[in-house]
């Protein structure tokens, strides 16, 4: 935990709407900025209703999405669409450090508020420009979500399920990882650089982009197999060494209906893991000692792991295993890791 607040006396103003922008904003704010965050008129940003609970409109509060990302932030309403809106937006970037927006390339530009036109009135202005595709190219002025950007840049097909359907997942990778992460990290690279007596700098983030250049391990197996086609059976669900394909890394049914995540990659790991069951004729069967993951010894022993851990509850394996350090975890609910001891218990009583 950060004793100070080490971006304290930073000046942002945030134009974002939804999860990404004002995720990384919220990030900044927490790190000690001043985040000023500005709203149209009238309804504002869309996540105010987003999710918005019958106790929250009877309030007449936003929703808690809307409140979670933005807490800890100043906010304002400019209309940016007349004259006195866009010299008050003005006024501000002169004093302000960093500028953070997420409207569809060339909306900025119209109303004379781009990059060019502001550096001209405040020169080391970091001005971040969030979008799905990028602000130049072919696919800059489509629309999109999270689903898209996972699905364009391959990710959404590399989270599917046994039957192979791609999965949504319920948390946004793509605006999370690709957008406010990566504006995050490009934001204080650029703040660096004006420390050191550099100009502003315009960022260009497309979330859809930088979450292809997150999918690591597939890469990684396209190149080992040297192409596409090669790997096509290698990246499938089930076959590959971190997607379902290895029985270390895995998860498996107890006997209450709960589901025990095992992450023993590391021999070592694994070895304390088959001890613990009572199976050392397990311990060499890894991928490190040439076991082939979506193989047929693996596909083997993951169905006899599966029955050995759906023989107890997961209290049972929690106990067995926890202290064994063998990366074995539970897979929680929300509500569970919300009152869970790991994000419950303070530094000060660890």
């Amino acid at each position: 935990m950060l004793l100070t607040a080490p971006l304290r006396g930073l000046r942002v103003l945030d134009l974002t709407r939804l999860l990404p922008g004002p995720l990384a904003t919220l990030r900044l704010a927490e790190l000690g900025a001043d985040v000023l965050k500005i709203e149209e008129p009238g309804a504002g940003d869309g996540a105010r209703a987003m999710l918005q609970s019958a106790a929250d409109r009877s309030a007449g509060r936003p929703s808690a999405f809307y409140r979670l990302v933005n807490r800890g932030k100043r906010e304002t309403r400019l209309d940016l669409k007349s004259e006195t809106g866009r010299t008050v937006l003005r006024a501000l970037v002169r004093e302000s450090h960093v500028l953070v927006e997420s409207f569809r390339p060339g909306v900025m530009a119209r109303l004379g508020l781009d990059y060019a036109s502001l550096a001209k009135i405040n020169p080391k202005l970091v001005y971040c420009a969030i979008t799905g595709y990028g602000a130049n190219g072919t696919f800059a002025h489509r629309p999109g979500h999270d689903i898209n950007y996972l699905a364009y840049a391959g990710v959404l097909d590399q989270i599917r399920g046994a039957d192979g359907t791609p999965v949504i997942p319920n948390i946004q990778i793509a605006d999370i990882l690709g957008g406010a992460s990566t504006a995050l990290t490009q934001i204080l690279a650029a703040l660096w650089q004006v420390t050191q007596g550099g100009g502003g700098s315009f960022l260009d983030i497309s979330m859809t982009h930088a979450i292809r250049a997150c999918n690591v391990v597939a890469h990684a197996t396209l190149e080992h197999a040297g192409g596409q086609h090669a790997a096509s059976a290698d990246l499938a669900a089930g076959h590959g060494l971190m997607n379902g394909g290895a029985p270390c890394y895995n998860v498996y049914k107890t006997a209450d209906g709960r589901w025990l995540a095992i992450g023993a990659l590391e021999l070592k790991f694994w070895e304390k893991l088959c001890r613990a069951l009572g199976r050392e004729d397990w311990t060499s069967r890894h991928w490190s000692l040439g076991q082939a993951a979506g193989g047929a010894d693996a596909a083997s022993l993951t169905r006899e792991l599966a029955a050995r851990i759906a023989s107890q509850p997961l209290a049972a394996w929690l106990a067995l295993l926890e202290p064994l350090d063998c990366c074995v975890s539970p897979v929680l609910t929300v509500d569970e890791a919300r009152q869970h001891l790991l994000f419950t218990t303070t530094d000060a009583d660890s």
